[in-house]
C-alpha cells in the first residue's frame, strides 16, 4: 500500500474562534488534498471524494501550529481506495512569534474515507 505526507503551517488568518482556534473542518480540507495525492500516485487522476465513515476531532488546532497529514491506503478496490487519515501537530507557537517542535506530536484528527477513480481504460 501506500502512505502519503504532507505539512502545513497554519496562518493566523485562519482562526475563528477564541484562542486563536481553527475550525475542526481545517484537518478535513487536508485530508481532501492528500487524497488527491495518493489517487494521483496510484492511478494518475486527482480522483473524487466519496466519503467518510469515520471522522474523530481529538485534539485543538489552533493558528501558528505546524500540522502533518499523513494518507495510508488500506484497501483498493477496482475503482476506490479506502483511506486511513490522520493530522498531527508536531510544532506549536507559543506567543509573538516564538514556536517550538514538540516532542510527541499531538494527533488532533482522525478519519476514515473512500476516494473514487475513473475505470481504467
Amino acid at each position: 500500500m501506500i502512505t502519503v505526507t504532507h505539512r502545513r503551517y497554519v496562518p493566523y488568518s485562519h482562526a475563528h474562534y477564541a484562542g486563536n482556534l481553527v475550525d475542526g473542518a481545517y484537518s478535513l480540507g487536508l485530508f481532501g488534498d492528500v487524497a488527491t495525492e495518493v489517487c494521483i500516485q496510484l492511478d494518475g487522476d486527482e480522483g473524487l471524494f466519496a466519503s467518510y465513515d469515520d471522522v474523530q476531532f481529538k485534539a485543538p488546532i489552533q493558528a501558528g501550529d505546524i500540522l502533518e497529514i499523513v494518507a495510508t491506503v488500506v484497501h483498493m478496490g477496482t475503482r476506490s481506495r479506502k483511506i486511513e487519515f490522520a493530522s498531527r501537530v508536531v510544532a506549536r507557537g507559543t506567543g509573538g512569534s516564538a514556536a517550538s517542535v514538540l516532542d510527541e506530536p499531538i494527533v488532533a484528527v482522525t478519519a476514515t474515507g473512500t476516494v473514487v477513480v475513473p475505470p481504467k481504460p
